[in-house]
């Protein structure tokens, strides 16, 4: 069972990014949490998606602004085998972390 960090990532501009995929037979408990490193506003979007290119209804936050040297965090997330975090940002600039455990 795998614990603490799941997955980092620091997603460049207007691109899909997967940032953790949760392993066949386990399911994934985690927070996320997306820290801008700028000193702008940046939007973000989050998804726990079946694939690397989420269908809208699987987005938990759609371009939601984090501000300036701001953070977002989103916990006590459950996701089944094989699903996707994936992050979308208007500019490069974020830190993404996903934490938690796989059982």
């Amino acid at each position: 069972m795998a614990t603490g960090i799941l997955g980092q990532a620091a997603p460049v501009a207007a691109t899909l990014t997967t940032v953790y995929t949760v392993p066949a037979a386990k399911v994934g408990t985690f927070n996320v949490s997306i820290s801008n490193t700028t000193g702008f506003a940046v939007s973000v979007r989050l998804a726990i998606a079946a694939t690397a290119t989420p269908a809208t209804s699987e987005y938990i936050e759609y371009d939601t602004l984090i501000p300036g040297n701001g953070v977002l965090e989103r916990g006590g997330i459950v996701a089944n085998a094989t699903e996707n975090v994936v992050v979308f940002a208007s500019t490069a600039g974020l830190s993404v972390s996903v934490y938690g455990y796989e059982e």
